[in-house]
């Protein structure tokens, strides 16, 4: 008389609720994928069986499985956690050198500037150019520059968007004569050490459709400089065939010998029937500036804010798949590796292909579902208790047998 299969039993269903307590006990865990065990019944051998009278010695757990369905998003607030809404990993490079692969948005900032999961892996991403753009897909650890401020940058370019009242009189025909400071505006340029340049432009009216442009540099009179002139159309618009706009040069306030030269856009420049007005002014210049925030937009690009109302971006985060995501091995804080039943990882970016979107601010909380889970220990108890009585059972049979007289 055998115990065998009642032993199985018991060994599968203790394996089961070892199964069912990790998940209900990482329930809270961010990222986590809940697991199920899953059971084979095992046979000596199907050959050789007449009528269906080969006996099963048991069952046995066949795989515990991984379930890679998406998890609630949780809102935090908080900048640096991100959650992946879709199909995807991260891609994490650990402590030790190797690389591995997680859920768990929940990142920091460590004092090097590089971005970190709770463990200490650094979190991995794609080089981009400063306003965004990837370069390659050739994954590097994402760093944030919080040792030195960004460097400042001189202006090369202005813009500006203005409007000049076509009712306005010709200057030199008006009484009194209108002065050069009427129709004016200023913007701030910066020279190569971030100084602020101070630069002025004055409109006076020469006749009809067309104007004079006065500049001024770090406050010199207007009137003092050589002027240029901008005609317009009949419908208003900017004359470029007659208006050859100048660059204008620039000198620095700490050494006026030190002057560079900058190109002046006035293409959107108009002149209708209405008051003088600027729509925009724009330079490409800035001073130095120290970081003051980070975020990770829902394509992966991290954004950098600084001091000086710059924002320049420091990365994509990188994001891979696996064609059979259930052959990964978990090692434990969140974080699974490649196997060979796993296949090699598939790069991508958030929101291309199949990938899903990042949400900034948000945390995928564990898929366990508890009220399944509990229903599931009670289920796989009472099967553990069914094992235990058929031993019981085995053993008064053998009993009885030992006793006969």
């Amino acid at each position: 008389m055998s115990f065998e299969q009642a032993l199985s039993g018991l060994n599968a269903a203790s394996r089961s609720l070892d199964v069912i307590g990790n998940n209900i006990a990482n329930a809270g865990t961010t990222g986590m994928k809940s697991s199920r065990a899953e059971f084979a019944e095992i046979y000596a051998s199907s050959a050789g069986a007449l009528g269906g009278t080969n006996l099963g010695l048991g069952v046995e757990v066949g795989a515990v499985a991984q379930q890679f369905s998406q998890g609630t998003l949780s809102i935090t607030g908080n900048d640096l956690d991100v959650a992946i809404n879709g199909k995807g990993f991260f891609q994490v490079k650990s402590t030790d050198g190797s690389t591995a692969y997680t859920r768990a948005g929940n990142f920091k900032l460590d004092k090097t500037g590089a971005i970190v999961t709770n463990s200490g892996a650094t979190v991995m991403g794609y080089p981009t150019d400063a306003n965004g753009v990837r370069q390659s897909f050739d994954a590097q650890p994402l760093k944030l520059p919080t040792g030195a401020p960004i460097p400042a940058k001189q202006t090369t370019k202005m813009a500006a968007d203005i409007t000049l009242n076509a009712a306005a009189p010709i200057a030199a025909t008006a009484t009194p004569p209108t002065p050069i400071q009427t129709y004016g505006t200023s913007l701030t340029a910066f020279d190569a050490q971030g100084l602020e340049v101070p630069v002025g432009m004055y409109f006076t009216k020469m006749a009809n459709n067309s104007w004079q442009v006065h500049t001024s540099v770090n406050g010199s009179d207007p009137s003092t400089s050589t002027p240029f002139t901008v005609n317009f159309n009949a419908d208003g618009s900017l004359n470029t065939a007659t208006s050859p706009v100048p660059s204008l040069t620039l000198a620095s306030p700490n050494d006026p010998a030190q002057t560079f030269p900058i190109t002046l856009d006035l293409s959107k420049m108009t002149q209708v029937n209405s008051a003088f007005a600027v729509a925009d002014l724009s330079q490409d210049g800035y001073t130095s500036g120290a970081l003051t925030g980070i975020k990770i937009e829902d394509s992966g690009i991290l954004t950098a804010t600084y001091s000086n109302g710059q924002t320049q971006s420091a990365g994509q985060v990188a994001l891979v798949n696996f064609r059979n995501a259930q052959g990964l091995s978990p090692t434990g804080s969140g974080y699974w590796v490649e196997t060979a039943a796993s296949g090699q990882p598939v790069h991508g970016a958030p929101g291309e292909g199949t990938f899903g979107q990042l949400r900034s601010g948000a945390l995928e909380e564990s898929n366990v579902d508890l009220t399944a889970e509990l229903v599931n220990m009670m289920t796989t108890q009472r099967a553990y208790q069914a094992n235990a009585q058929t031993i019981k059972t085995q053993d008064q049979v053998m009993s009885t047998l030992v006793n006969l007289r």
